[in-house]
């Protein structure tokens, strides 16, 4: 919904609001921003805020630190609770040169330069993720809050309880919220989101992800979305439900399909099978990510696609009748820790990739592809997302199409990044070590 400069002004005003944070995301997908007062909301939302970017990740050099942050009016949102008693307001910002133009290291422009390439087309994604997340006590360990499993609702739990304050504060600023509801692991949790447009989700999930925490924070609890917090158990992912529309014509469906699914939407399907190895670094940025992508706890490590197969990476959910604006694909192994900006992009691109260069889908596997033996997934061509940190640099790094996705500076910037968090790493001496070593060598 448009808003205007009088329209935010007015909703300041009626709700007393006094101090108005302007975020924006850096590369890793940690909310920066800086916070302005009801006296300067008014220039700012004419001119934007101008900032030193040096010292924010993957942002400018010093000799080239002056940017602006510029509101977009539509993201304006009251937090739904006081902060240091006061009423305090949001809004997300595009990030520009002091000359005008889009900076290169903002990821929302990420987004929004490769979702002009199908708006030239006439198109419009949607995407649909289910981000799953935990409870604890604390952030200093992993003591959980309930035993309880895959949608249980037996009692009503801290947990529980937290998930539904979660949903109403979502639902009070304009978020809508499909279902909610407990994960396989024990204190596990997930709110799905109602689909939307890309660059509008790729917002809500960075406030969804603030929301999660200041509840729990606000209980004296944490909530994390690290990929695989607890040995043994389930991972969190983010499953991705996307689909392209030509004005309310879902450009996935194809009735005579069986399954559903038009040329298009099978292109596309085979542009993120074909390279989804490149962009794996964004949609699983931490060392952490790949103690969750391994076989036998439901995350995706096998690059294939299915209906009914959730061992499979991609899984087209069954069609219902006279459903159509349902038909999508469901993109597996991200998880929730990912910057959403430059993981929509990813996804996106590799879609209009395959369309444009009209891949061929491969046949679905429907089978257990954790049961099955090497010979068997040699025979299928059954190919393996990397299974570490530094293996997900590697295939990003002689990516041409990764580094088109997200130009040079991110490209380049994520790399060093990534690349210093595995020597970190790599070089560290844990307890898995100490105790597996240390009494016999």
């Amino acid at each position: 919904m448009t808003k205007t400069k009088e329209d935010i002004l007015r909703q300041i005003d009626e709700a007393g609001v006094r101090y108005i944070r302007l975020c924006f995301t850096d590369i890793l997908g940690k909310i920066k921003g800086m916070s302005i007062t009801r006296s300067e909301i008014e220039q700012v939302l004419d001119e934007g805020q101008g900032f030193d970017g040096s010292s924010v990740e993957g942002f400018a050099r010093i000799e080239e630190s002056d940017l602006m942050a510029i509101p977009d009016p539509v993201t304006f949102r009251i937090i739904p609770w006081e902060i240091a008693g006061e009423k305090v307001a949001m809004m997300f910002c595009d990030i520009q040169h002091p000359d005008g133009r889009p900076y290169e290291g903002d990821p929302r422009w990420v987004l929004k330069r490769n979702l002009n390439k199908l708006k030239e087309k006439g198109w419009t994604a949607y995407i649909g993720p289910e981000m799953e997340y935990f409870y604890f006590r604390s952030d200093q360990e992993t003591e959980i809050l309930d035993q309880s499993g895959y949608f249980d609702f037996e009692t009503v739990d801290i947990g529980t309880q937290l998930r539904k304050r979660t949903v109403i504060a979502l639902e009070g600023i304009d978020i809508p919220v499909e279902c909610s509801h407990h994960e396989v692991a024990p204190s596990q949790h997930e709110i799905d989101l109602k689909y939307q447009e890309a660059l509008v989700m790729a917002d809500f999930a960075q406030v969804y992800r603030f929301i999660v925490k200041e509840v729990a924070q606000e209980a004296e609890l944490y909530a994390t979305f690290m990929p695989k917090p607890i040995f043994g158990e389930n991972g969190s992912g983010m499953h991705c439900h996307i689909s392209l529309f030509e004005g309310e014509k879902n450009l996935f469906f194809g009735p005579n399909d069986e399954y559903n699914l038009s040329k298009l939407a099978r292109h596309f399907t085979a542009g993120i099978l074909t390279h989804i190895k490149e962009f794996t670094l964004v949609t699983n940025q931490w060392v952490n990510s790949y103690k969750r992508l391994v076989p036998g706890y439901e995350a995706p490590v096998y690059i294939s696609w299915g209906r009914r197969n959730r061992s499979s990476m991609v899984r087209v959910p069954a069609y219902r009748l006279g459903r159509e604006k349902s038909v999508r694909v469901e993109l597996r192994s991200p998880d929730p820790a990912a910057n959403p900006y430059l993981a929509f992009a990813c996804m996106l691109a590799a879609g209009l990739k395959g369309i444009e260069g009209k891949y061929k889908l491969p046949p679905p596997v429907e089978e257990n592809i954790f049961h099955m033996d090497s010979d068997r997934k040699n025979t299928l061509n059954i190919d393996t997302l990397p299974n570490s940190l530094e293996n997900a640099i590697n295939e990003l790094e002689k990516s041409d199409f990764a580094r088109e996705v997200l130009g040079d500076h991110i490209f380049e910037k994520l790399i060093a990044n990534k690349r210093i968090e595995w020597d970190r790493y790599r070089m560290h001496v844990g307890g898995y070590e100490l105790g597996e070593y240390l009494p016999f060598l």
